[in-house]
């Protein structure tokens, strides 16, 4: 593990399998699980809890303070979970008081050059490609892809099960299950193949795609919508998923396809 051309802080905590490579720093105040393999060049900075079975490439560096002005030098953390992979030149700052804590969660891939911000909340099983970029305060649930080049504003809902076409620029909450995509980012329907990878019926995927169909192509507005799904779909996880998703969106759920562009696409195309 001692690797004689990095420096690593003497109050630093990484475990006796840790793999440390040539011109790494690791500062105090870090936690490093067994198994994880630190490139050259990577910088771990204070407050960084890194799980087991990672591997960090060169040039990455996590725990850097916060890019906000409201921090004020408070102790918080980034917290990345197991068997996660950190690409080249990705940035992963530490929280601030709103949350103390940025996470990311397990087995998750984190493209080269991408940024997750102060108090970022990503699950499990995530994958963000090539220089996406959040802003503080984002939330990811689990099994999210995010494709290259999406710029992902603050306080933003991405749900599970979610497929974001490359290039996207994101200002609102999009609901589990969904593709999104175009210009500006709307509903393109179920990510269908997604689900089917993770063992979804296709019982619950056509329930999931006949939700959506109430909430995007049949003329209602969200609560006409989401009253007519509660009283008419019966009780299923992922319903009550959707229903909670939409009910709770702070900032609003994406559009449906804009109609100039649908040419007002019948549900079935879908």
């Amino acid at each position: 593990m001692k690797q004689p051309l990095a420096y690593i802080h003497p109050d630093a905590n990484i475990a006796p399998t840790v793999e440390i490579e040539p011109f790494a720093i690791i500062d105090k105040n870090v936690v490093i699980g067994e198994g994880t393999r630190i490139g050259s060049n990577v910088r771990i900075m204070e407050g960084t809890r890194i799980g087991k079975n990672c591997h960090i490439f060169p040039g990455a560096v996590i725990g850097a303070i916060p890019q906000d002005l409201k921090f004020r030098g408070e102790e918080t953390l980034a917290v990345i979970g197991d068997n996660t992979t950190i690409r080249e030149f990705v940035t992963v700052n530490r929280g601030t008081i709103a949350r103390g804590k940025t996470i990311i969660g397990n087995n998750c891939l984190i493209m080269a050059y991408c940024h997750v911000a102060h108090d970022c909340m990503l699950g499990n099983n995530i994958i963000m490609a090539n220089t996406t970029q959040l802003a503080g305060e984002v939330v990811i649930d689990d099994h999210a892809v995010l494709s290259g080049g999406i710029l992902v504003h603050q306080f933003t809902h991405i749900g599970s099960h979610v497929m974001i076409q490359g290039g996207s620029k994101i200002n609102k909450d999009i609901p589990p299950f969904v593709k999104a995509g175009r210009d500006p980012v709307s509903y393109t329907g179920i990510n269908s193949i997604g689900l089917r990878r993770r063992n979804y019926t296709n019982g619950q995927i056509e329930n999931i795609r006949n939700i959506y169909r109430y909430l995007y192509l049949m003329g209602m507005n969200t609560s006409q919508a989401l009253e007519r799904i509660e009283a008419e779909f019966p009780v299923t996880k992922e319903r009550d998923d959707i229903l909670l998703f939409v009910r709770n969106s702070s900032r609003g759920i994406i559009k449906g396809q804009p109609e100039h562009k649908s040419k007002k696409a019948s549900a079935l195309s879908y």
